[in-house]
């Protein structure tokens, strides 16, 4: 990839931020505010670049669909880690798709594995996963945990779950576009 084409995408991610970020989604901070904070907790714990990268493009989906915020209240799923999968395997490895693709997954899979997991989920998070498919049976859970990035998947989705805290100061995108841009193929 050339860096003019390096340039374009990054200006498109930066934009699709600015168009949406600024818009909630049930869960009392912005979409910008919840990435910063999830990539935060990646970059805190040491995670790879591709990983704070994926986390902190984990929902881009919802800034590029066309959808009003309040989606999930009318009852419809917006797919995002699809939508966002596959608009970011245009540009990014697996390494940075997979984890996007998967952290919906992941969150079915610790309502069902792990204790007390669910119980923790905000409202808004449950409504979601009912919509998603809700928890995963034994043999889904399993088939879940064989693949190749269900472990990413899974630390993402408890940054996911952990970058919801109104007010937190956090650097800003540029401090973490950095790793976005490590990880272009």
């Amino acid at each position: 990839m050339t860096n003019i084409s390096k340039a374009s995408v990054m200006a498109a991610i930066d934009q699709a931020f600015a168009n949406r970020g600024h818009e909630g989604y049930g869960e009392g901070v912005s979409q910008v505010d919840h990435a910063l904070q999830c990539a935060l907790c990646a970059e805190r714990d040491g995670a790879s670049p591709a990983l704070i990268a994926a986390t902190l493009l984990h929902d881009i989906g919802h800034l590029l669909h066309d959808l009003p915020q309040d989606i999930a209240d009318q009852g419809i799923d917006t797919q995002h880690e699809s939508l966002g999968s596959a608009w970011l395997s245009q540009y990014f490895g697996l390494d940075v798709t997979e984890p996007v693709r998967l952290h919906v997954e992941a969150k079915r899979y610790l309502s069902a594995v792990e204790p007390g997991y669910y119980e923790r989920l905000s409202e808004a998070s449950i409504l979601s996963l009912t919509l998603q498919g809700g928890v995963f049976t034994p043999e889904e859970a399993k088939e879940f945990a064989e693949q190749p990035f269900a472990d990413d998947a899974v630390r993402l989705r408890r940054w996911d779950e952990e970058g919801k805290e109104i007010g937190l100061q956090t650097p800003s995108l540029a401090h973490f576009y950095r790793y976005v841009e490590a990880c272009f193929r």
